[in-house]
């Protein structure tokens, strides 16, 4: 018996698959739209959008900052449900009392309460999405996975959008008071899916040791997919985190206001279009490190187009098409972290990543403000340059051994009988770490 993994998912109760997306989406939007709500509060109600900054700052920091002892955490954990569960209430909670508080007491108060609600949100992002595993039998996961996928991209662009309107129709308090409670009914439904306790975990208690802070950690640099998908989607982040820049600028070049903010809901809505369709079609699910390398070649391609769009309509159609080509990318970046992770620490490989792209994102951003003078045109070939960059970079991470007890699992068969995850596998030809190889080669394979 291993001493993390769970036994197979609880038949009876609830679906398990809608009741999730449910309780993910009303999670991961109230967190986009919190970032909105509370700069707009601040405005407000203090009269201070530095305060509203601050807020934000203080909300994003914590999703990497914390992402290793969440993830431990929850790795730990005997009774998953109630702590991820909990943890996304109290997420929703800390939300509403930032709606009852900013402006009326101390700027430390509200701040500390915001980080404190920022340091759960890795349990939103990363964490929800590591259940996945444990919830579905292996040949639903890329479909799963897909369909998270979309669950983000319909919270990129709902989230700030609800807040926005709800805001500027009431007030931006009671924006942020019905995206907490959203959060909360998330948490609670979140209460309601059958993951039985896990097995081995009676003895250790739910207090990770501080050297396992480090085990995510040490496996996105040692085992080749993972290192591979992590590094080379984190940096194509900074160049996507760039793109709210151009997007103004290109506004001002093409005198179209609406550009501004038309821009990235085109590529949002090419990225939900893309998921949706990967989730009808997985093409490539058994290397689906592979298919994040395609994807960012796919996601360049149509950037490095816009300069020579000559309008505003093209450059939209361009941004669409760069956002297609993130669907499939997203969902095969995930469909990767679950299968090639090891069980122990499974939940830290997914919060570390997203709080790895997080980070990128952050920096590209902050780059492409600092380099804006240059204008939207090399701002846009670097950020394409920057997706052909991380291809690269992944495609050669790819190589090497893979690490002993890291062995991933076989390829999901759609009409094949589940395995309980965690149960090791004989090599097959998609366990296999790199492009083709020689089956008779030791380094190529991988370690049951």
């Amino acid at each position: 018996m291993t001493d993390v993994t769970e036994s197979a998912p609880r038949t009876g109760g609830p679906p398990a698959l809608p009741v999730y997306l449910t309780a993910a989406a009303l999670a991961r939007t109230a967190d986009e739209g919190a970032r909105v709500a509370l700069v707009m509060l601040a405005a407000q109600r203090a009269d201070s959008p530095a305060l509203g900054g601050a807020l934000v700052a203080a909300l994003m920091v914590p999703h990497v900052a914390a992402a290793p002892v969440a993830g431990a955490l929850a790795d730990a954990v005997r009774r998953r449900r109630l702590f991820h569960g909990g943890g996304v209430a109290l997420y929703g909670v800390a939300l509403a009392a930032l709606a009852a508080l900013v402006g009326r007491t101390g700027d430390l108060v509200v701040l500390a309460l915001a980080a404190a609600a920022g340091c759960v949100a890795p349990l939103l992002t990363g964490g929800l999405t590591s259940l996945l595993g444990e919830l579905l039998p292996k040949d639903r996961l890329t479909r799963a996975f897909s369909a998270d996928a979309v669950s983000y991209n319909l919270a990129g662009i709902c989230g700030p959008a609800a807040a926005a309107a709800l805001g500027t129709a009431t007030s931006a308090a009671l924006a942020l008071a019905v995206l907490g409670a959203g959060a909360t009914a998330g948490g609670l439904l979140l209460f309601s899916l059958r993951l039985r306790p896990r097995a081995g975990m009676r003895g250790r208690g739910a207090r990770p040791r501080p050297a396992g802070l480090l085990s995510g950690a040490a496996v996105l640099v040692r085992d080749p997919p993972l290192r591979s998908v992590t590094w080379a989607s984190s940096l194509g982040q900074l160049g996507v985190g760039a793109l709210p820049v151009v997007s103004v600028l290109l506004a001002r070049r093409y005198d179209a206001p609406w550009a501004t903010g038309g821009l990235m809901t085109a590529f949002a809505v090419g990225a939900l279009a893309g998921s949706l369709g990967y989730a009808y079609r997985p093409v490539g699910e058994e290397r689906p490190e592979r298919v994040v390398l395609w994807g960012l070649l796919g996601t360049a391609f149509p950037l490095a187009a816009v300069p020579w769009s000559g309008h505003v309509l093209v450059a939209t159609v361009l941004f669409a098409a760069a956002g297609f080509c993130t669907g499939p990318l997203f969902s095969a970046l995930l469909a990767s972290r679950e299968r090639y992770a090891p069980a122990a620490v499974r939940t830290q490989v997914f919060t570390l990543g997203a709080g790895l792209k997080s980070t990128f994102a952050a920096a590209g951003a902050a780059a492409a403000g600092a380099l804006s003078g240059l204008g939207a045109a090399p701002l846009l070939l670097g950020t394409a340059a920057c997706q052909v960059a991380a291809a690269a970079v992944g495609r050669v991470l790819l190589t090497g051994r893979r690490t002993q007890g890291t062995c991933p699992a076989p390829a999901p068969a759609r009409k094949a009988p589940s395995r309980p995850a965690g149960t090791p596998s004989g090599t097959t030809p998609s366990d296999t770490t790199s492009g083709p190889s020689d089956p008779s080669d030791p380094s190529e394979k991988g370690h049951p």
